[in-house]
């Protein structure tokens, strides 16, 4: 069966709630996020030391373009929130990859462009932004 992307997006989002909660975090995915007048993240996550904000992203191919007011959108939510802003990416047959928002490269069209080659020197894993081991990085 051939998900849709809002589908495939939505078990994406669904996959990192279970994984956080397995780590004894708490998470839930935001209702709306990206439709409403309020700048909202994809999933909040919390182990009650550190809260997170967390836009996520599940592709097919090896690149993704973001928008300027997607980041910014996430940038102010987590500010007014008072959480850590993070973009997470899964490619397709690939772990999920996160990405602080500094890490981010930015494209002539004043957007954002990530993918597969920059998820594995820049991002970190799962586990490493929980804090739980520290990954060596592709080098070049």
């Amino acid at each position: 069966m051939v998900k849709n992307k809002k589908q495939k997006g939505s078990d994406a989002e669904r996959e990192l709630i279970h994984a956080f909660w397995k780590m004894g975090w708490a998470a839930v995915r935001v209702a709306g996020s990206g439709s409403m007048k309020y700048p909202s993240p994809d999933i909040v996550a919390s182990n009650a030391l550190r809260r997170l904000a967390i836009e996520c992203k599940a592709v097919g191919e090896d690149k993704k373009y973001l928008t300027q007011q997607e980041i910014e959108q996430l940038t102010e939510f987590a500010q007014k929130f008072g959480a850590e802003p993070w973009l997470a990416i899964r490619f397709d047959n690939e772990n999920w990859y996160f990405f602080s928002l500094d890490d981010l490269r930015n494209t002539k069209g004043n957007n954002y462009a990530l993918d597969l080659l920059l998820a594995k020197q820049k991002g970190l894993l799962f586990e490493e932004v929980l804090g739980i081991f520290k990954q060596e990085k592709l080098k070049l």
